[in-house]
């Protein structure tokens, strides 16, 4: 989508600090951290939000998983804890409408979250 920020930073046309890039995903960290490691994850195909990922059935789910747990361990906090949040919709957060996971960790992470 060619006014997508996320597809911006996947087409390297807006700079970001890219932490990863693996297969069909890029990480980089976000811009107004929430914790010691806070780094977003974004699938390079464009989806709105989580249920379009899961909706398109085709493994990139699982792709993005597993570039969540690359990047705790790349940061080292993958023995200590993080957390992997989606937020879906306005009514939870997101405010880029390209799906994208926050790995969080390095502090402790209360529950239930804010």
């Amino acid at each position: 989508m060619s006014d997508c920020l996320f597809c911006k930073i996947v087409a390297k046309e807006v700079p970001a600090d890219i932490v990863l890039e693996a297969g069909r995903a890029l990480a980089f960290r976000d811009i107004n951290p929430q914790a010691p490691t806070h780094v977003l994850v974004v699938p390079k195909a464009h989806h709105e939000n989580a249920a379009a990922l899961a909706a398109a059935d085709d493994g990139l789910a699982d792709d993005l998983l597993k570039a969540c747990h690359a990047v705790a361990v790349q940061e080292g906090v993958a023995d200590t804890g993080y957390r992997v949040v989606l937020n879906t919709g306005p009514g939870a957060g997101q405010t880029v409408f390209h799906v994208h996971a926050h790995v969080i960790g390095g502090r402790s992470l209360t529950w239930p979250p804010g």
